[in-house]
């Protein structure tokens, strides 16, 4: 017998509240300069559709560029190289320090990267070298070695109200272990986090389009990187935030709402 309850894969305008086919949708965002795709990091449905956007983006756009969270920008010699094919998977694995840095199966992300390696498609690593998030969320901003400043972006925005009022719900939700229970800390480190990649983007922007990988949370009500970009470059964007469950499904969360049968089945190594 059919599943009643089984989620049906279906894309929701925001602007509309009404389902539109996937043509519609790249008609409309493909007027945009960035597109950030979001994700649950270990679904591989996510990932399948921002490989859909990509591959549909790509057929008009060939020049277009893709930013990804899950690599620091210290590593963009490495990405470079990947996109020039100097790179087997194995070497561009231990370069990037994938298993020490991001560490979710990379198997998830193979067909991606896959792709852009054949296409030539120039890859641009968006985060902050991972270890100082961490301790920033657990020390404080001041409390930041003068070595690990030189990377910080050069403004932080602490200031968005609503962002704050996100996560501060978040925090709320969850017993913060290893010392994080400060939540102006844990906020700043967001901010930072969010400003690195928000400056990555527009650093690497160039006039031409660009899509953006990187974790819902980074994407939702735009609070993270998709205004702080804006206010860099004032570039028009889109977002597509892939859920679950149209249950949860927030209008006011994206431009388009990508509701996806969950496939998620990798954990963090």
């Amino acid at each position: 017998m059919e599943d009643m309850n089984a989620t049906q894969e279906k894309i929701i305008s925001a602007q509309t509240g009404q389902p539109v086919s996937f043509e519609t949708m790249m008609a409309d965002i493909g007027q945009a300069a960035v597109i950030y795709v979001g994700e649950q990091h270990t679904d591989a449905a996510h990932h399948a559709a921002q490989l859909k956007v990509i591959r549909a983006l790509f057929e008009s756009h060939s020049d277009m560029s893709v930013g990804m969270e899950m690599f620091a920008g210290i590593y963009q010699p490495v990405l470079d190289m990947w996109t020039a094919g100097k790179l087997d998977e194995t070497a561009f694995l231990r370069k990037t320090h994938w298993y020490a840095n991001w560490r979710f199966d990379y198997g998830l992300y193979r067909e991606i990267l896959n792709f852009i390696q054949e296409n030539r498609i120039c890859l641009v690593g968006l985060n902050i070298p991972f270890h100082i998030p961490p301790k920033i969320s657990t020390g404080g901003l001041d409390s930041l070695p003068d070595d690990d400043k030189r990377y910080l972006p050069e403004n932080i925005d602490l200031q968005d109200s609503g962002h704050r009022a996100y996560l501060e719900a978040i925090f709320k939700q969850h017993s913060f272990a290893h010392g994080r229970n400060h939540f102006e800390d844990f906020y700043a480190a967001q901010c930072l986090w969010e400003d690195a990649m928000a400056e990555s983007v527009a650093k690497h922007l160039h006039g031409k389009k660009m899509i953006v990988l990187a974790g819902g949370g980074h994407i939702s009500h735009r609070y993270g990187i998709p205004n702080r970009a804006f206010r860099r470059t004032q570039a028009p964007f889109k977002t597509i935030l892939p859920i679950s469950d149209e249950r949860e499904a927030d209008l006011t969360s994206a431009d388009y709402l990508w509701i996806l049968p969950s496939q998620s089945h990798k954990k963090r190594l």
